[in-house]
């Protein structure tokens, strides 16, 4: 039994490493031959570490590579991370920090095309699939995923007005160095990033579950065996066409349980009906599973 959990948390690191190895590859393609070709900005503190590089070309007798400026912004959060969160979730926070500085330092930019729209939305695109696919496969990519673990453990409250607030600052930036119009550029493809995560990282889309039944507790017993869910129940309702006596079962699920829920009422209860609608926003309690 040891030895096939040893073989297990050896397969779990090595399929993070590759992971971050991959989001590395991602981000550097993304800043090295779209976003500095463009003179657009990415979000958080990748978008940040541009903002020092073109300050420092611009006023400073010395360049501060954005590679250099990767590490240097995430260390101090490192140590919060250590502090707060935990061993496990820094260290590999910290690889895939590191493999981004090396990667952006080791992959020579190439000037594809300098328009900044088509730079902004492809830089965007790349490493949209980057962060996305890391959050997805349990990894943090660092700057502000720590400080928005630590806000919603101390307070409850996502990390979301910090994240507008930061790529505002950024946006303002792109504009008082290269000028308006790619400040708008630059806020495109910030817009897209942040799209481009959601598409690959379907953790956090919620979606509300409307069961029509005759068998409820079969349904809520499968459901409940594949997933941590809780459901609401509505006894007593007629169908219009044969009159025969429903339950109603309402519950809310994450995007990536869907194949899950098809499994339950395919085991369950094949003939009831479902209805699957977009949940804009859930108040109350919400089970999800943490990335550290």
């Amino acid at each position: 039994m040891e030895e096939i959990d040893r073989i297990f948390r050896r397969h779990q690191t090595v399929s993070k490493l590759t992971v971050a190895f991959i989001y590395a590859i991602c981000v550097s393609i993304a800043v090295n031959l779209f976003w500095s070709a463009g003179h657009t900005y990415g979000s958080g503190i990748t978008g940040f570490s541009q903002v020092i590089t073109t300050f420092s070309e611009k006023f400073l007798p010395y360049k501060l590579p954005t590679s250099l400026m990767v590490f240097v912004l995430n260390a101090p959060l490192f140590y919060l991370s250590y502090k707060k969160i935990g061993k496990k979730f820094t260290f590999f926070t910290a690889v895939a920090v590191i493999l981004s500085s090396i990667m952006l330092q080791s992959i020579s930019p190439i000037i594809i095309t300098r328009d900044p729209l088509i730079c902004a939305i492809f830089g965007a695109i790349a490493n949209g699939f980057g962060t996305g696919f890391a959050l997805k496969n349990g990894l943090s990519t660092g700057g502000l995923d720590i400080i928005g673990i630590i806000l919603r453990q101390k307070t409850g409250k996502s990390v979301g007005t910090i994240n507008i607030y930061f790529n505002v600052l950024i946006v303002i930036a792109a504009g008082l160095l290269y000028g308006w119009p790619n400040a708008l550029y630059s806020a495109v493809g910030i817009f897209v990033n942040g799209r481009v995560i959601d598409m690959v990282y379907t953790k956090n889309q919620k979606f509300q579950v409307m069961i029509v039944t005759s068998n409820p507790q079969e349904v809520i017993d499968e459901i409940q065996k594949t997933m941590r869910r809780g459901i609401t129940v509505v006894h007593g309702v007629e169908g219009a066409y044969r009159h025969e006596e429903k339950t109603i079962l309402f519950t809310v699920i994450a995007r990536y349980e869907m194949d899950l829920l098809k499994e339950a009422m395919q085991n369950s209860d094949p003939y009831a009906f479902v209805s699957i609608t977009d949940s804009i926003k859930i108040l109350g309690n919400f089970y999800q599973s943490t990335i550290y």
